[in-house]
């Protein structure tokens, strides 16, 4: 069994983890009050496994230690908000935005600038000002977490392609890549179309 990479820090993620949680959701009960409607459908989240940070630490050619899992590694921590309509990506995106002690480090928007494979979400890495001391011994300390935002049918979508990039034994990969591309795009389309809808819908 190997070593927690995370030791003391472990618990601290967690909290963090809690305290990031209990935001969303605040934030999403007051959409909820204002406009009848939750900001996002679900959250999945989760501390990375300390497996996998071991061996991304590995790929990255990093010591396995806990300072570059959450000094050079910005995704120990890791949430994932999906929801129903394309412009609730961007209303959450606001709203974790303002959070306090949280400052925005990297953004990359894969619904304006889709992948070539045709891969859609929102993601961003934020730094997080936290009262815990942190792997350089700073208190308050900083930490790092990971999320991504998508619509549900971004989100079906990438879980079918990520379920073929690790399957190895695949017959007629050039293929499905193509038939995924066609999906990819025929997904986006039925997006803005409900997201249309539901401007409609909202203006009467």
């Amino acid at each position: 069994m190997k070593k927690n990479i995370y030791g003391k820090y472990e618990p601290i993620l967690e909290n963090i983890l809690g305290d990031l949680i209990k935001y969303i959701q605040a934030y999403s009960e007051q959409e909820k009050a204002k406009t009848n409607e939750m900001a996002y459908e679900h959250l999945i989240y989760r501390v990375k496994s300390t497996q996998s940070m071991i061996e991304k630490c590995q790929r990255k050619g990093l010591p396995i230690t806990a300072e570059a899992a959450l000094s050079d590694m910005h995704d120990a921590i890791g949430i994932r908000i999906v929801c129903r309509f394309i412009k609730d990506i961007y209303l959450n995106i606001n709203y974790i935005k303002a959070m306090p002690g949280c400052h925005v480090i990297e953004e990359k928007d894969y619904i304006k600038n889709v992948k070539p494979n045709g891969y859609r979400s929102y993601h961003m890495i934020v730094e997080l000002t936290e009262p815990y001391e942190d792997v350089k011994g700073r208190t308050p300390g900083r930490f790092f977490a990971e999320i991504q935002i998508r619509t549900i049918a971004m989100d079906s979508w990438a879980s079918l392609e990520h379920q073929m990039k690790y399957k190895h034994d695949i017959k007629n990969p050039k293929m499905i890549e193509r038939e995924l591309k066609r999906c990819a795009d025929e997904l986006a389309a039925c997006d803005v179309s409900m997201q249309t809808i539901r401007d409609l819908i909202n203006a009467e």
